[in-house]
């Protein structure tokens, strides 16, 4: 009987969370439908070649379309939400994504055993592969995308490029051709001119990029550049170009259909970024006039008829400071950034590349394209903020903003649940985090409250840093490029540092939390106890310590049941009604409404998230502080003699062995975690002890790889 109830409370759980999902973005996706529900449905059942938030994306235009869906996934994933949500599921193999995800001929199958009439990509894996779109159609199954034709012209970058110059858009000065060697990418760089950009021919992402400044940096940058195009892609091969400094990397968003029709849906700003990724997005952009839009979606438009482009693509621009623009690549798929885009014009992206597949001609002109408002993106990675380097694990705790005041339009587009385990072998992305607002102030001043009510515990994340982005006066003002995170965080993220406002409402918050626990125990140990008569202080003399700055308070409750701090001679007032289970500590300090997330209680030290950091408060007794004062102290663990792995992943390579001498900053190890590979270099000059890896080796987190003497 408990096997069966244990089984119900399954069912019932994964029901609240496809209601959760039709709450969250239905209503949003039905305002961006063009069809009628009288309309014949363009497929009956349509295979997702992807996973994750995108798969269940695709999922939710087709569930509203009346369309069946069919997920497919690998081993691990049996029981990831997108399995879950679709209507039938098929298991396409081991973890690894080259031979599940990957894995043309264990999709066909499935394709084959349920009957799909047509299969949505996503984005990444398979979306930009001629191989599989021409197996697809061999077998009279839809693509759901452009021609194969078209996939093969702009998914290579040098034939991309070519054609580009012949239709006429403007392009980067660079080499029109694939580069065999180091020796002659170095012949190639000097003829272009430093800095040159170094990137795989095929596939996006940011994955096999590489800046050059110098020689040095060419040889490297090539080796690990066809290194980790090779592993994401299957394809080595690198193209070269002349990179244009503190540019912005703007986008056009195109949709075009088998009938002649092609249109721009206006543009993207995807300016910040980390390792050539996209980590912020809004649309539209601050520094485009009707001018240069007009220009940019016009010459979009032209590379797309040139190659007879259908289904909905992104051509990608970099843009200079006088706003000229070059063309970077086009995107034959549909983009991770695109809820922004939906956001603004009210179109489903999804729908109308499900219809254009089935031969329908578009029903939205040139005309009919609008901005309505602002929308910002926040890709919420799985990866620590300060070295940018991914975090797995299992989400023990996972809480999504909820619509309400001060977040009236927000939408969150994620494939986890709490419970979910982030893998090694997948992008670390969480979810993609989408506000919208009358304008970009309004817009940004949700994705603030939203990203300070996400709660996300069990893994390193990139809240903290997303958070402090969008409030830095430079972004604030639109002062932007793709260098602006190296340039504001050249140490990755450290920490935001609190005002003396900001530092009194953690110190207030600390203590009204301590003094609610405090006097809930008290409140316990009276039960039944007429007897006893507990002391209840009137005012509390605290010395409240963050991050090791000790601070002494005084605090009381006042007559409506608000405590009053004394910080530094200033009395601070806060009431709140959250209850001590929360994580969230929603309260009213002063005349300000203040969020702080409750990460963890050990004893009599919290760890707080405020205004996306994390700090650990600890409170105390006058007299308990005095008794920590003697106490000795733990001596912190000496990690110079090792390289130790940041992260999980497996041993690409290892430059060295016992006996070695190597000099400060040379490369001991090549990680690779999430498709992206990592140097990690000597710490200083060393003598190496013992290598306890080798090449092909799965590593944890933390695991001592090389010691030196």
């Amino acid at each position: 009987m408990s096997h069966i109830r244990g089984r119900g409370s399954l069912w019932r759980r994964y029901a609240g969370f496809t209601a959760k999902i039709n709450r969250t973005c239905g209503r949003a996706l039905r305002r961006y439908s063009t069809s009628s529900a009288q309309e014949e449905k363009p497929f009956e059942k349509i295979l997702i070649a992807n996973r994750g938030e995108i798969a269940c994306r695709v999922m939710r235009t087709c569930k509203r379309m009346g369309i069946r869906t069919v997920a497919v996934h690998s081993d691990v994933d049996s029981n990831a939400v997108h399995a879950r949500m679709a209507d039938e599921k098929v298991c396409v193999g081991p973890a690894p994504s080259a031979q599940s995800y990957l894995n043309m001929d264990a999709i066909l199958n499935a394709v084959k055993q349920t009957g799909a009439q047509a299969v949505h990509p996503g984005y990444g894996f398979l979306s930009e592969n001629g191989h599989f779109a021409e197996a697809l159609v061999g077998v009279g199954v839809a693509f759901i995308g452009p021609g194969v034709k078209a996939i093969d012209a702009m998914g290579d970058k040098i034939e991309s490029k070519l054609l580009a110059k012949h239709a006429k858009v403007n392009t980067i000065p660079g080499f029109d051709g694939v580069v065999k060697d180091d020796d002659e990418a170095v012949r190639i760089a000097s003829d272009i001119g430093y800095p040159v950009m170094i990137k795989a021919s095929a596939g996006g992402g940011g994955k096999g990029m590489r800046i050059a400044w110098n020689d040095d940096d060419v040889r490297e940058g090539f080796r690990l550049s066809s290194q980790e195009a090779k592993s994401s892609f299957g394809d080595d091969r690198l193209l070269m170009e002349r990179y244009v400094d503190n540019s912005r990397h703007i986008e056009i968003q195109v949709l075009a259909d088998t009938h002649g029709n092609a249109i721009y849906v206006n543009e993207r700003e995807c300016s910040i970024q980390r390792r050539n990724q996209k980590v912020i997005e809004e649309a539209p952009s601050m520094f485009m006039n009707p001018e240069t839009r007009q220009a940019m979606g016009e010459q979009a438009v032209s590379l797309a008829k040139a190659v007879n482009y259908c289904s909905a693509g992104t051509v990608e621009f970099l843009v200079d400071s006088q706003r000229n623009f070059y063309f970077l690549e086009m995107n034959t798929r549909l983009q991770v950034e695109h809820p922004i885009t939906e956001y603004i014009t009210g179109f489903d992206l999804v729908e109308q590349m499900i219809r254009v597949a089935a031969g329908q001609p578009l029903k939205i002109k040139q005309e009919d394209v609008g901005i309505n408002g602002w929308a910002v993106e926040c890709r919420v990675y799985s990866e620590d903020p300060k070295l940018f380097l991914p975090s797995i694990g299992r989400l023990s705790t996972y809480i999504e903003p909820k619509q309400g005041p001060g977040l009236e339009e927000v939408r969150i587009d994620s494939g986890i649940e709490e419970g979910s385990n982030i893998s090694m072998y997948y992008d670390p992305l969480i979810s993609k985090l989408v506000t919208h607002g009358k304008d970009r102030t309004e817009a940004l001043g949700r994705m603030a409250r939203a990203l300070d009510t996400y709660v996300i515990k069990g893994v390193k994340h990139n809240i903290p840093i997303l958070r402090d982005i969008i409030t830095h006066p430079r972004f604030l003002d639109g002062d932007i490029s793709t260098k602006f995170i190296a340039q504001e965080y050249p140490d990755g993220f450290t920490g935001c540092r609190l005002t003396t406002t900001q530092q009194r409402e953690l110190i207030t918050s600390a203590c009204f939390l301590h003094i609610r626990r405090s006097e809930r125990a008290t409140e316990f140990l009276t039960v039944d106890r007429s007897s006893f008569s507990p002391y209840m202080p009137e005012v509390y003399e605290l010395s409240v310590s963050i991050d090791g700055e000790n601070h002494d308070v005084s605090a009381w409750w006042d007559d409506d049941n608000s405590l009053v701090v004394t910080v530094k001679g200033q009395e601070v007032r806060m009431s709140s009604d959250s209850l001590l289970s929360s994580p969230l500590l929603v309260a009213a300090i002063g005349d300000q409404e203040v969020v702080i997330q409750v990460l963890n209680r050990d004893g009599q030290t919290y760890k707080l998230r405020h205004y996306g950091t994390q700090f650990e408060v600890t409170v105390l007794s006058k007299q308990q502080n005095q008794f920590m004062e003697i106490m000795p102290v733990k001596q912190k663990l000496d990690i110079g003699k090792a390289i130790v792995s940041p992260m999980a992943g497996m041993v690409v390579s290892v430059a060295c062995k016992p006996g070695d001498k190597v000099a400060e900053g040379n490369e001991v190890i090549i990680l690779e975690a999430m498709k992206m590979q990592n140097i990690l270099p000597a710490p200083k000059d060393v003598k190496v002890k013992a290598v306890n890896c080798k090449p092909g080796d799965t590593v944890l987190e933390d695991a001592v790889l090389v010691e030196f003497e």
